[in-house]
């Protein structure tokens, strides 16, 4: 084994103070951690330049009490109406509120509160109790041409939460996360927008208990911030999970649903197909809160077994062997994995040490047969569904894999994964609080641009000195896949981490890649959309924003492109 560090640096080991920056912007639990291991310690120090001595004394850390510099501007009339509406207990205007409901999990927004400065926030926050609630919100909102935001989970990374120009934020999974309806003839599940994952994948766990099912079920959604989002945002955003190359994308899953707009109420139809025109049911995927309120929604689920589940993993000498291997697996027409993942050679290094399986032995059989440390590149795959199928897709996937050059490192290194899946977002206040940002941009590409993305982000992105780049490809479709770009790097300020950060955006952009894969558009994506659809497309979306939102009370401030 590796030696251990000699100097354990102060990571943080206690929850924020309640009422605090950092209980914002503290990812996940108050008092859960994962800090950086010695071995992934050493790198960071090698790769970025620094020394035991950078990391002796945190700064920024954001332990002061939130602070709103203006206040709201609504009149105590329009708050008492509201008031009315949802009762006093569920209205909230104090700073810490404010704040919390207006911001997401950007690390921009991270890096402006550890410097006391929340930006637009809403004026009030407003926790509907059901859709009767939603209904006269909007309502009274759109007579008063009030701005009207909706919050779920609170873990946008496309700075959609920012309350440009005040007004109110409904936060959905306060009260609204009941499960509606459950049809095992169907397969579908009916529920409230603000269900949070763990608990929408334990009632349908649950489901002979619950409902009094034949078997239990899941919804194959698992995203890395599954804990903390909600159906509603996965929707919402066009969101992908981590299993969605079995299970499909957050579209692929919806099924129907239920919007107050202020034009009306719109209740789309659960059939599996319809040739009846354009569906609406798809137009409102992916709103982003711009055209109404979801209150409902259906969904597809699917037989949970666990039991049958299939795991592989495999080490190429080089990025271009992994992708041929990668797609010829998904273009094999046998079925799909539910988790497949390549990793580059930059990231597979870091992989192997946050999974703790870089030992030396294992490093110099490896470089014998030609798997060279910064040029091998990790697969990672997971088989689902009925037994006999989800063990022929690992026996085809490893048949492939090996014709490819791959070397198999058995299932072991997925279950190290698995185990931290939920848990790697972490990191990145302990490495925040000694001024490393970790952050990440993903796109979506035909196979076709693959190489040409990959090549010209990266180059982009290591033209900044002492930056780490990781990149992997974990979605993945007959067509193409994504790249989800990792970079670590030491920002001298605000100003010139978003503006590295921008750049990369760009980048894609000129590249070839889509703006998002699945993370939604927000106001981080905004300014590229027109160059990026066209302007006839936005035109489109610019019309049916008219007609859902005449009066522009929905999301306003730039979300999607659309003011």
């Amino acid at each position: 084994m590796p030696p251990t560090s000699p100097f354990p640096p102060p990571w943080r080991t206690t929850p924020p103070q309640p009422g605090t920056y950092r209980a914002i912007f503290k990812w996940g639990a108050p008092d859960a951690f994962k800090h950086p291991n010695p071995r992934l310690y050493r790198l960071l120090k090698a790769r970025l330049g620094m020394t035991d001595g950078d990391f002796t004394r945190p700064r920024d850390t954001g332990d002061t009490p939130v602070h709103c510099p203006s206040p709201g501007a609504l009149t105590a009339e329009q708050i008492e109406a509201l008031a009315r509406i949802v009762g006093d207990a569920n209205i909230a205007a104090d700073d810490f509120s404010r704040v919390r409901y207006g911001t997401g999990q950007t690390l921009e927004e991270a890096l402006r509160l550890r410097r006391q400065d929340p930006g637009p926030v809403p004026d009030l926050v407003v926790h509907p109790r059901q859709a009767d609630d939603v209904r006269a919100v909007v309502a009274f909102c759109d007579q008063q041409r009030i701005p009207l935001r909706v919050h779920g989970g609170g873990s946008s990374v496309t700075l959609g939460l920012q309350a440009v120009g005040g007004g109110v934020t409904l936060a959905m999974a306060t009260h609204m996360r009941r499960v509606l309806a459950f049809n095992e003839t169907n397969q579908t599940v009916t529920v409230e927008p603000g269900i949070l994952g763990p608990a929408y994948e334990r009632a349908l766990n649950e489901a002979p208990m619950r409902f009094g099912a034949a078997a239990p079920y899941t919804g194959g959604h698992f995203p890395q911030s599954f804990e903390y989002s909600t159906v509603g945002g996965w929707i919402a955003a066009l969101g992908a999970g981590q299993q969605s190359s079995y299970y499909g994308d957050a579209a692929d899953l919806v099924v129907s649903q239920h919007y107050v707009t202020p034009a009306g109420e719109i209740r789309t139809l659960p059939y599996p197909a319809t040739a009846t025109g354009p569906k609406v049911n798809d137009i409102l995927k992916g709103s982003e809160g711009c055209f109404g309120v979801m209150v409902a929604a259906t969904l597809k689920i699917f037989r949970h077994r666990p039991e049958n589940r299939r795991r592989f993993s495999f080490l190429f000498p080089s990025w271009p062997r992994a992708v041929a291997a990668a797609r010829a697996i998904t273009q094999g027409e046998f079925g799909l994995p539910s988790v497949l993942r390549i990793s580059d050679g930059e990231e597979t290094d870091v992989a192997m040490k946050l999974y703790g399986i870089d030992h030396p032995w294992l490093d110099r059989l490896l470089a014998r047969r030609g798997f060279i440390a910064g040029r091998r590149c990790l697969m990672l795959g997971q088989a689902d569904g009925q037994a006999d199928f989800a063990a022929n897709i690992r026996r085809q996937a490893r048949r492939i894999a090996r014709r490819r050059g791959g070397f198999s490192l058995t299932g072991y290194p997925v279950t190290r994964w698995s185990h931290g899946r939920f848990t790697d977002p972490y990191l990145r206040e302990d490495l925040a609080d000694f001024g490393i940002a970790i952050d990440t941009l993903e796109t979506a590409v035909p196979w076709d641009r693959l190489a040409a993305v990959h090549r010209r982000v990266r180059a982009f992105i290591k033209q900044r000195p002492g930056t780490i780049c990781m990149t992997h490809a974990s979605h993945f479709y007959p067509q193409g896949t994504n790249l989800y770009f990792i970079f670590i790097t030491r920002p001298a300020d605000l100003a010139d981490f978003t503006a590295f950060h921008r750049g990369i955006i760009a980048r894609i952009a000129a590249a070839g890649g889509s703006l998002s894969h699945h993370h939604g558009v927000g106001r981080l994506m905004a300014p590229w959309m027109e160059s990026h659809l066209g302007p006839a497309q936005m035109a489109v979306l610019r019309a049916l924003k008219r007609h859902f939102d005449p009066q522009g009370i929905m999301n306003p401030g730039g979300t999607l492109g659309l003011d």
